[in-house]
């Protein structure tokens, strides 16, 4: 009977695994999972096509600010200078240290 006893044990073993460790899968899923929260208004962006606009409108001022002479700071007199402009007078003080 012992014999018997022990070729069935495994079975409910087994499925209480697997009903635990489905369990586990859902609450993580559950509580670490991606949720749907829906549209996000708290910055006024409704559609996509204000969102491209507004895409637009920031690369059009990070253009503007990598292209052109500008302050940073006036008072402690910081200069904003063109990238282009930044990399050849750094190349000048490279170039004058050899």
């Amino acid at each position: 009977m012992s014999e018997n006893s022990s070729k069935s044990a495994p079975l409910p073993v087994i499925i209480a695994i697997l009903a635990l460790s489905t369990l586990f899968f859902f609450a993580v899923r559950y509580f670490y999972g991606p949720r749907e929260t829906g549209t996000f208004v708290g910055d006024g962006i409704h559609t996509a096509q204000q969102r491209k606009a507004n895409l637009a409108e920031l690369h059009a001022k990070e253009k503007a600010a990598a292209t052109t002479y500008g302050w940073v700071n006036q008072k402690d007199k910081v200069v904003r200078l063109p990238i282009d402009r930044a990399m050849e007078l750094t190349l000048q003080k490279y170039a004058a240290r050899n």
